[in-house]
């Protein structure tokens, strides 16, 4: 076993170098200066103390560093898992008990070990079962469930809810007990932060500051959101009008921690704990391969699945939540320069000094900042535009996304994935069981075969060739049965028809039966059935069975081969049809 594969540190450690120490250890930094407010703000809307956000933040980034594959991955708590696990945990304990906090911890330990095993099994393909389009809808609603969940703490009311209608209802009937020192922390900080992020960077560039320090100052906004009304709450004594603060957090390290062993707690949380594996697992996949193709450099899907893994159960026994990577951080680490997965580790080492240094001044942030803070960061996450490019290139696609948004905001995140997921496959099912063909045709003087219905083309009318564009299995066999009848119908002076399979990657024992009743009903009618281009793995498993045994024509290596043995001196040329016309045979 090559020990590389599953501690990829191996891999660049060697390596490293005082120039690339110099690289990751400014990334750090930049990163800390970013990572402090977000993991307050994300722990809060987990429902769990701040200092919870901090403890995630420290020992899953050292153990991604043993075990991820990405070089510059920012691993901590991101608002999409922050609030499926305030949707999943409050569920089994009243938030701000003890209770809720053992079971987040509990509900990281499962999700580590989901992934962990998931990894171990290789089993990353499985993430493919989430569609972008239904990713985007649920990102999407969550952002907008999020936002205004947080509307509560810029407003200083107490509006709890779960999904969107419940959220609003709960402000609407609070509008007459707004806090204005809150409202006015809140709206200005909300203010600054919009501002920052859409004109600080150009202003600073526009005054000569080079791009880059432009770019990693504008990143570093809502720290300083934080710094300012941090120190104006003390300086005005706020916390004592009303202001809703962070209040004492305790100074140190994350405790070691264990988590339960109950089995009715596991069992109630494990739906949860696999949908919060799943989707955070394809965030982070999505993220570190986009930024990895950057630097022409690669991530193993299967060796992400336990770098993510072990970092949740790090955050697990050390006072955490769940985690997974996250994109904004991982964008600023990856423009700051990061060269290497040492940069989460010094990432790790900052907040950890934040931890021991800086809690006695955390006490006076404002939980309107914080709230502010969640809000900015989220709707650039609220892609409303996705909707009608889906729409435009893919009904049913956008139907997926548009039911995993609409059951999102209705009922809650849980219920918004599965309805995604499930509709998906329905459509998926439905769109293979009507897989694609075409009669085609020879293009004069050449050995290739298009649509008839789409090119100009030489026909036979004894020879028919069914070009069909899917694989064959239990959904979709019935279909070629009826479409192949169908064109034998059509055609009575047909002699020969073939099946171009080169687009067929593989058949299974329902469709292996159809071709054998095809083969049979064909050769009642007096039609000779022959197959071409079929490809080698599923040859090799045809050549085995009564199906090729008993096949009334030939297997040829090309489609021209069969028309050079097929087709008479009876041939004609197709005219090529007017935009509207449609193919009896085919979809498009």
């Amino acid at each position: 076993m090559n020990p590389k594969r599953f501690l990829p540190i191996l891999q660049w450690l060697p390596g490293y170098g005082r120039v690339t120490l110099a690289s990751d250890l400014l990334a750090a930094v930049i990163v800390t200066i970013m990572l402090i407010p977000q993991s307050l703000a994300y722990a809060m809307l987990a429902g769990l103390p701040p200092q919870v956000g901090l403890y995630a933040s420290i020992a899953p980034l050292l153990v991604y560093a043993l075990f991820g594959t990405s070089r510059t991955l920012a691993v901590g708590p991101v608002a999409v898992v922050s609030l499926m696990t305030a949707a999943a945990v409050s569920q089994v304990a009243p938030q701000g008990s003890p209770e809720y906090l053992a079971a987040a911890l509990v509900l990281a330990l499962m999700s580590g070990l989901i992934l962990t095993l998931m990894g171990l099994a290789r089993l990353g393909f499985l993430a493919n079962f989430l569609s972008h389009p239904v990713i985007s809808g649920f990102i999407t609603a969550t952002g907008l469930i999020i936002a205004a969940g947080q509307l509560q703490h810029l407003l200083g009311v107490d509006a709890g809810g779960q999904h969107l209608l419940e959220a609003l209802a709960g402000l609407v009937g609070q509008l007459g007990s707004v806090h204005p020192p809150t409202l006015l922390i809140g709206a200005a900080v909300l203010v600054f932060l919009c501002a920052a992020r859409r004109w600080l960077r150009p202003t600073l560039v526009a005054l000569g500051m080079a791009p880059r320090p432009a770019d990693m100052l504008t990143k570093a906004a809502p720290l300083l959101a934080v710094a300012l009304t941090t120190l104006a709450t003390w300086g005005l004594g706020l916390d004592q009008r009303g202001v809703a603060v962070v209040g004492a957090v305790p100074v140190g390290l994350p405790p070691l921690t264990l988590p339960g062993f109950d089995s009715d707690l596991w069992g109630q949380l494990m739906v949860a704990a696999l949908l919060i594996s799943v989707v955070g697992f394809v965030e982070s996949v999505s993220v570190g391969q986009t930024l990895a193709a950057k630097r022409r450099q690669r991530i193993d899907p299967d060796q992400e699945l336990i770098g993510l893994g072990t970092s949740n159960i790090a955050a697990s026994f050390t006072g955490g939540m769940p985690v997974t990577g996250g994109f904004a951080r991982s964008v600023v680490n990856f423009d700051a320069g990061a060269e290497t997965p040492a940069a989460g580790a010094f990432t790790a080492l900052g907040i950890g000094l934040a931890a021991l240094l800086l809690t006695p001044l955390i006490a006076y942030l404002p939980i309107a900042t914080l709230a502010a803070t969640i809000i900015v960061a989220v709707l650039t996450l609220v892609d409303v535009a996705a909707i009608k490019r889906t729409w435009d290139y893919s009904r049913s696609d956008a139907t997926a996304m548009l039911a995993t948004i609409a059951v999102t905001l209705g009922h809650g995140v849980e219920s918004g994935i599965l309805a995604g997921v499930g509709l998906s496959l329905v459509l998926h099912l439905y769109r293979s069981s009507r897989p694609h063909s075409a009669v085609v045709g020879r293009m004069p003087g050449t050995e290739h075969f298009r649509n008839v219905q789409r090119h100009r083309v030489e026909t036979d009318a004894r020879l028919a060739i069914l070009r069909v564009d899917e694989s064959l299995y239990f959904a979709n066999a019935r279909y070629l049965e009826d479409t192949v009848m169908a064109l034998a119908v059509r055609r009575p002076e047909l002699e020969h028809l073939v099946l171009a399979c080169q687009a067929v990657n593989g058949i299974d024992a329902s469709a292996l039966e159809s071709l054998e009743a095809i083969n049979a009903r064909l050769q009642d009618a007096g039609v000779t059935l022959h197959l071409s281009e079929v490809k080698g793995p599923v040859m090799d498993r045809l050549k085995h069975t009564a199906f090729c045994r008993e096949l009334s024509g030939e297997v040829f290596l090309s489609t021209f081969d069969a028309w050079r043995a097929l087709h008479g001196d009876a041939v004609s040329v197709t005219r090529q049809p007017a935009a509207n016309e449609a193919s009896p045979l085919t979809e498009r």
